[in-house]
């Protein structure tokens, strides 16, 4: 077997864990840092072989590398937009043990904004060339909803020139935050809004003092659903199938919604006959509601995540929640998925509506 090893080339071991990880890291950190620091056969060197281990770790997370000076390798590991993969993100950084000569970071810090200047497609962005103005709306007190300015916008490059706003953004205020504190953006040019313009570099501190508020606003708000009343709906699709929903009704009418802004989906589809009108059948729809139920056990109400109902459609089932924090329901999402990938092909959303819009058609008219 040893000769074997030799001609082939051992086989390495799966990575299973974070713990995993960072042992293989260990093997390999010192050919890594001397292949980022002298920039030669850097592509093939790391960012080829480390690549599909963070893969292995958890599917979703990219990096950056290089010098954080001329003794230190910075590696920051990024979700690139996907909030769901933050809290591996985290946990993969917080297991890393100290290692010489590295700086492993979670997530794009912030940077001085006098140090930023973004080059995208062709485009430059800077603290010179945007501005920013709020939109408030009296329905949506809480909404934290952005117009950005930019002086060189042509509307035929909008989507280049809004990714590089992102971009600036990630820069400026760090990963963290440019993804979980604004709830809508737009970006146009100078000519697209009369209101007053506010230089970008006073985005971070407007937007510390709108969390300010916010937190303060609905600091230890808790709702307990134990004797909360719940509807069923029924109604019928355009092509005659059967939808059927059981939603709780008091949590549909609370004025508090805005305290629990993180609305997740599990979806949950299943195989069914031309009978049922794309319901379960009793042995599917006995697993399902245990499904459901071992959701709740994890995602208590009394710990911030308010399970709003279901709804079952077209042979699958959507289970809804509202939550305070999105790392658990992620993280319990993909506990679940892993546990019943042989039954089940479930997926799951998570994302930020303050104002539960998302079943607006479900609340008392």
């Amino acid at each position: 077997m040893g000769f074997l090893d030799k001609i082939l080339g051992k086989k390495e071991a799966p990575i299973q864990s974070n713990a995993d990880f960072w042992n293989w890291f260990l093997q390999n950190e010192k050919d890594f840092f001397k292949v980022v620091k002298s920039r030669q056969n850097i592509h093939q060197g790391f960012l080829e072989k480390l690549a599909p281990k963070l893969d292995e770790v958890h599917n979703g997370i990219y990096f950056l590398t290089g010098m954080f000076d001329d003794d230190t390798v910075e590696l920051i590991l990024t979700p690139d937009g996907a909030i769901r993969n933050i809290y591996a993100i985290e946990e993969l950084v917080n297991a890393a043990p100290q290692i010489k000569g590295w700086k492993i970071t979670a997530l794009k810090p912030s940077s001085d904004i006098q140090n930023i200047g973004i080059d995208y497609e062709g485009f430059k962005f800077n603290k010179d060339n945007l501005k920013f103005c709020p939109n408030t709306h009296e329905d949506y007190p809480d909404e934290i909803d952005l117009t950005v300015v930019y002086d060189d916008f042509v509307e035929e490059n909008k989507g280049r020139i809004v990714n590089g706003v992102y971009i600036f953004l990630d820069n400026y205020l760090g990963e963290l935050n440019s993804l979980t504190l604004i709830d809508n953006m737009k970006v146009v040019g100078p000519n697209d809004t009369s209101e007053e313009l506010i230089p970008i570099e006073k985005l971070k501190d407007y937007l510390i003092w709108r969390e300010k508020e916010f937190v303060e606003k609905y600091d230890g708000t808790r709702h307990n659903t134990e004797n909360d009343n719940y509807s069923g709906f029924e109604s019928n699709t355009k092509d005659g199938g059967v939808v059927i929903g059981l939603m709780n009704t008091d949590l549909l009418s609370w004025d508090q919604k805005a305290s629990h802004p993180w609305i997740f989906i599990i979806t949950i589809p299943f195989d069914g006959s031309d009978n049922n009108n794309g319901m379960p059948d009793k042995d599917t729809y006995q697993l399902l509601n245990e499904i459901e139920d071992e959701v709740v056990s994890h995602l208590k109400d009394s710990d911030g995540y308010l399970n709003l109902g279901r709804e079952t459609v077209n042979n699958k089932r959507e289970i809804f929640f509202a939550c305070k924090d999105f790392r658990k329901p992620s993280k319990t999402a993909d506990q679940l998925i892993k546990k019943h990938s042989r039954s089940f092909d479930i997926s799951y959303e998570i994302y930020k509506d303050k104002y539960w819009q998302t079943f607006r058609h479900y609340e008392p008219r």
